[in-house]
């Protein structure tokens, strides 16, 4: 694996020496990167990597449990989103209490007093952490505004209209009701699910890496994490460097999902 760094990083630093001018002015093929929060513990590795390589990304935040401090949007970390808020980078909700949806309720018990849809949720941090619930539509929102009001205060910034759910389980009823209070889905391509959420040793950091290179393909969304619990040897540590550095050598560039063409309209209609 070190071998294997090593040598990615040793050839781009040629290549961009030798031929700077002529990559800037050349088209790239854009993947958009975007990072879920999670126990914060690699939140600066990551941070100092982007601003290394110049690699603007998008954070799907929700309060969750860190290593350290008092929650992933708590006080401890904010210092850490307004730093990269002034860098560039893009933010959008992942529900407050990374809450998972599990399931529509039934037709015929569908509706609320008020006709709203109504929806089995699980919230995996706060108070409410392992409980199953029935929420509303208006609840569900709610969850959405939390994270994105937060976001807005400790970045400074106004968060894109766009959501990714927990474990990106979702419903088109959930979607549907997520749409009428603002926000669109964001999930991910195939290949960029990069897998630092999966046990290491069924998969292997090196092996993430050559799938990920291998694999993806322009206009693809990847995804990972601010830090996985269960995972006992960190992918981003690995290989968060070598995959920018070779997907830049096969002439990828990196995007926000403000640039994404598939949210563009959305994000200018809803005053993002």
């Amino acid at each position: 694996m070190k071998h294997l760094i090593a040598s990615v990083l040793i050839a781009a630093s040629a290549c961009q020496a030798g031929a700077a001018g002529q990559k800037d002015a050349e088209p790239c093929a854009p993947v958009y990167l975007t990072f879920d929060t999670g126990h914060m513990g690699v939140a600066p590795l990551i941070a100092e990597v982007l601003k290394r390589h110049q690699v603007k990304v998008t954070f799907f935040a929700a309060q969750e449990r860190t290593q350290e401090g008092d929650g992933s949007l708590g006080a401890h970390w904010a210092p850490w989103w307004k730093a990269r808020a002034a860098e560039g980078h893009e933010f959008a909700s992942h529900t407050w209490q990374h809450a998972y949806w599990r399931g529509d309720l039934a037709p015929a018990t569908s509706a609320a007093p008020g006709g709203e849809a109504r929806f089995r949720i699980q919230p995996s941090a706060g108070p409410q952490a392992g409980q199953r619930m029935v929420w509303t539509a208006r609840q569900y929102c709610d969850e959405l505004n939390l994270a994105s009001d937060r976001l807005a205060a400790v970045t400074g910034r106004r968060p894109l209209p766009l959501f990714r759910a927990p474990g990106g389980k979702t419903s088109p009823r959930l979607l549907a009701a997520a749409e009428r209070c603002g926000y669109q889905h964001v999930g991910w391509a195939p290949a960029g699910f990069l897998g630092d959420e999966l046990p290491s040793g069924a998969y292997p950091n090196d092996a993430l890496l050559q799938k990920a290179l291998r694999d993806i393909r322009p206009g693809d969304i990847l995804m990972a994490h601010l830090g996985i619990w269960s995972r006992q040897d960190p992918w981003a540590p690995a290989v968060l460097e070598p995959l920018i550095v070779g997907l830049k050598q096969r002439g990828f560039c990196f995007r926000t999902l403000r640039e994404h063409p598939r949210y563009q309209a959305w994000i200018k209609a809803h005053g993002g």
